[in-house]
């Protein structure tokens, strides 16, 4: 198979010759491995273990000394891959570091973020993010250089369906598409959440899942849930903060400064992949013409392929605008359309510009034409999914 450039790179050099540890964290097989496995190739000392090995979990968990002398004494640099498997990791990377090793680490898991893990590694480490493919980066690997809106619909209705795995994207055949996307589900749900998260109830896990599958792109209430599938509250935010740390799910909160007029405190649920999303429902659209949701998550995941951390706002009114990024204290809102009119700008985004005054706002639509016009001293600009991204690159995170 041809290595597929990740857009990564660039910064992950940066934070190499900065850091003694650089971990790459994200969902499970969007090619953490490889890309690390890449770059460690360029290293001509350098050793590569997992902590899927026994043998190395065991070491790694029993006696870091151990570990140390068969795994990473003698070497530039060790590639640790499925970290998220060891215990007290926080201390035992600090360790390694502080005696002078140079450390790649991998994890499916964002656990290796938590606060707990990271009061150990203040100024030795740095924690970067491997999601599914990019739009840019299908399209590189592609060749498509010409890209028009034709194009870019095509592409976007494919990811949109079966989302941007990569073993999903290099597969070409319908079933085995299903088949990796179903086998990759049961994995993260019985493996990255069930198992590692201590969740018993399988069932309602799994009553769980396919409930957020189903409101995918809406807010959500806790109130609703528990009467729906009878589940307590703390049953609900064990159930949200395992799948959201096994990267399956994102929970968008509300963007508001003024409290009085922007109430509600609920998040909006967005799936990672959109393909899994619908292998969870055994649902896979053959149009996106009612599936409107469908490209307003795509787009959130594109976003956040980008660093971003999106919000939404909604008013007192139930003004909406579909998402809102922050650069410094610049303020973006972006509203998503499957089509739109390029030359009419509706009520709630003009309600957003006339409260806060942003310099720039974005409808991005899935079919449209592009345009640019004024609104209150605000330029709107009425952009397909690529351009967009191209503009918010321009404008940087």
């Amino acid at each position: 198979m041809v290595y597929i450039n990740r857009s990564l790179e660039s910064s992950f050099l940066k934070h190499y010759e900065l850091y003694k540890v650089v971990a790459v964290l994200g969902p499970r097989q969007t090619g953490k491995t490889t890309f690390l496995n890449n770059e460690l190739k360029k290293i001509k000392n350098a050793n590569s273990i997992s902590l899927d090995d026994p043998d190395a979990k065991f070491l790694f968990n029993d006696d870091i000394k151990l570990f140390e002398k068969q795994y990473c004494s003698g070497f530039d640099l060790t590639f640790i891959d499925e970290i998220q498997y060891g215990k007290d990791v926080g201390q035992k990377i600090k360790y390694l570091a502080d005696k002078g090793y140079k450390l790649f680490l991998s994890s499916s898991s964002e656990v290796l973020a938590s606060k707990e893990v990271l009061s150990y590694l203040v100024g030795r480490a740095s924690i970067l993010r491997l999601f599914q493919f990019s739009l840019s980066e299908i399209l590189e690997a592609e060749n498509i250089k010409v890209k028009t809106n034709k194009i870019i619909e095509r592409a976007i209705f494919d990811q949109c369906i079966y989302g941007t795995y990569p073993k999903v994207f290099i597969t070409n055949d319908i079933k085995e598409k299903r088949i990796v996307l179903r086998n990759l589900y049961e994995t993260m749900l019985y493996k990255d959440v069930s198992n590692n998260f201590g969740i018993n109830d399988t069932t309602n896990l799994e009553k769980f899942v396919k409930y957020l599958s189903i409101y995918c792109s809406k807010i959500i209430s806790y109130d609703n849930i528990s009467r729906d599938l009878g589940l307590a509250h703390e049953t609900i935010k064990k159930y949200l903060n395992a799948l959201e740390k096994s990267y399956f799910i994102c929970q968008v909160l509300p963007f508001y400064t003024n409290k009085l007029k922007e109430i509600t405190k609920q998040p909006k649920i967005y799936f990672y992949d959109l393909g899994l999303r619908n292998a969870i429902l055994l649902d896979y659209p053959i149009n996106l013409d009612t599936q409107g949701f469908l490209f307003e998550n795509y787009i959130f995941s594109e976003l956040k392929k980008q660093g971003y951390t999106p919000k939404y706002w909604r008013s007192k009114t139930k003004q909406e605008v579909d998402f809102i990024i922050e650069n410094g204290k610049t303020i973006i809102p972006i509203e998503v359309k499957l089509s739109c009119n390029s030359q009419i700008i509706e009520s709630s985004l003009k309600s957003f510009i006339d409260i806060y005054k942003p310099k720039k706002a974005y409808v991005v639509y899935y079919k449209g034409k592009t345009n640019k016009i004024k609104q209150n001293g605000c330029e709107v600009f009425f952009l397909n999914t690529f351009e967009l991204l191209e503009e918010l690159k321009s404008i940087g995170n």
